[in-house]
């Protein structure tokens, strides 16, 4: 028989929100295991059990917002910095992309608890999400996610064969070994980067590994989801069309 696990745990590990929103889901009673209502913390479950959310919970979820904002270098993607601010606060009516197709009117209430799904440096430029749903930022950051990124890097310095090999598997950062990319050059100057991890600086660390000087950085892709035509320092709402 299979060790009972904490519900919340299993209703992130399913997809259903993140276990911060279970937690809030179970306090409020708005969760069902095996058609029965739950609504103590820390309740343990079978990992085979059916759950099932109560339909308020479903229409909450369904009124969070994801938001693809174009970053321009010079702002932090999470928390502020001295001197520099959150790529959040470019999140206005005014920054709005003109040809959002998203049947949405911007709300005060989109900004609550807008969080972004992973990060995206200061000196680098391109695509990042932001969201309020506990289930993409899980799907994107989680450490079992399979989505991948993809960048254009303009370098300096000169890449032999070898060292083109190495980015594309055989690196290790921080003791740790990295998972396969796929790199490849993008033309004269400029690399192409598939990934399907973000640790700090990632792109720019490999590439000082290998001899490589890296002078521009750009996130174009975030699994099906691209950049496009969205300007720089303007956003738009991830339609219901859409899915990364």
């Amino acid at each position: 028989m299979s060790e009972p696990v904490r519900l919340s745990k299993l209703m992130s590990e399913r997809g259903l929100c993140s276990r911060r929103e279970a937690d809030g889901y179970i306090e409020r009673g708005l969760v069902f295991v095996d058609g029965k209502r739950v609504s103590e913390l820390g309740t343990k479950v079978d990992p085979d059990c059916a759950i099932r959310l109560d339909t308020e919970a479903q229409a909450r979820q369904q009124q969070r917002v994801t938001i693809l904002l174009h970053k321009p270098v010079g702002y932090v993607s999470g928390q502020p910095e001295p001197g520099y601010q959150p790529a959040v606060a470019l999140v206005r009516p005014d920054t709005r992309w003109r040809e959002d197709r998203a049947p949405l009117r911007f709300e005060r209430a989109h900004l609550k608890g807008l969080a972004p799904a992973g990060r995206l440096d200061i000196d680098s430029t391109g695509l990042l999400v932001l969201t309020q749903d506990g289930r993409i930022a899980r799907q994107l950051i989680g450490d079992d996610s399979e989505i991948d990124k993809e960048y254009l890097v303009r370098v300096e310095g000169r890449l032999d064969e070898k060292g083109l090999a190495l980015l594309n598997h055989g690196l290790s950062l921080d003791g740790r070994k990295l998972r396969p990319a796929k790199v490849a050059w993008q033309n004269a100057d400029q690399l192409r980067f598939v990934l399907r991890e973000g640790r700090k600086r990632q792109i720019r660390r490999m590439c000082e590994l290998v001899g490589l000087r890296v002078v521009g950085l750009k996130r174009v892709r975030i699994g099906r989801v691209r950049l496009g035509d969205l300007p720089p320092g303007h956003w738009r709402y991830l339609r219901a069309d859409e899915a990364f």
